[in-house]
């Protein structure tokens, strides 16, 4: 049998990459909701990708926990537990503060120009096309995205960057399921603008504070938002009240006017 030449092998690990970025895709987006089975067969012929290269981008999944491999049974989604969203979002509170604030102390004046611009989009957009609906505005969390990558991207570490990128993918899956949430009592955007002034005035440890802050209201309220939708009813917003308030019990809570919206 012939050897596959390096053209094959190159066009192999192309359509592995496609295969892992659509399926990535479709379940950050949660298009493929947690649990769901994920069978090679229907893949293949769902993306027009063959077996081989799905298999592959599935244990590449696999090493990210964003699939499942099941013993005899195949792949599934992840499972969306309250809990280990509690264990995500305090991960993100020690991480991404620590890149804020190398990003504050390092960042030159382009640093400054991305976070203002950033920023500024970022006011400007409606969280929601349909604030009745509350239909996702796609333009709003792109920005949303732009803006906390920003913020960190003078830290001068890839690493740290490429962690923090995955954590907060991982974290908006979570969002995506909890996505009619509303904070009473927040103001998510001013929430924004207050990081954003601390870092731009080189406050690295109130930026960072503001942003731990930030990201831990965040975690309690999609928490319970995501514990209602999985087992409605009082008795699953008690057992997940313990996940809930572990995120940030020193953050005090927010005073200020209502406003929708997601971290």
């Amino acid at each position: 049998m012939p050897r596959p030449s390096l053209s094959d092998a190159a066009e192999a690990v192309t359509l592995a990459t496609v295969a892992y970025r659509r399926l990535r895709d479709d379940i950050l987006d949660c298009r493929l909701p947690p649990g769901a089975k994920l069978k090679v067969q229907h893949l293949a012929d769902h993306y027009g990708i063959g077996p081989a290269p799905l298999r592959e981008a599935l244990s590449r999944l696999v090493s990210e926990g964003l699939v499942e491999r099941v013993e005899q049974r195949g792949f599934r989604v992840a499972a969306a537990d309250p809990q280990d969203l509690a264990g995500l979002v305090r991960t993100r509170c020690l991480v991404e503060p620590l890149a804020l604030k190398e990003s504050v102390r390092r960042g030159a004046a382009d640093w400054e120009d991305r976070v203002t611009a950033a920023a500024g989009r970022l006011a400007r957009l409606p969280r929601f096309l349909d604030p009745t609906a509350r239909t996702a505005n796609p333009a709003w969390e792109e920005a949303h995205r732009a803006f906390h990558h920003a913020l960190i991207s003078a830290c001068d570490a890839p690493p740290l960057l490429e962690l923090c990128t995955r954590l907060r993918e991982a974290a908006d899956r979570y969002r995506a399921l909890a996505t009619t949430v509303s904070y009473p009592g927040r103001d998510v955007a001013a929430e924004h603008a207050a990081i954003a002034e601390a870092a731009l005035a080189r406050d690295a440890d109130r930026a960072a504070a503001l942003l731990a802050e930030h990201l831990a209201a965040t975690g309690r309220f999609v928490t319970l938002a995501l514990a209602r939708r999985i087992e409605p009813g009082e008795a699953a917003v008690r057992r997940t009240r313990s996940a809930a308030s572990s995120l940030g019990r020193s953050v005090a809570a927010p005073r200020r006017r209502p406003r929708d919206g997601l971290a």
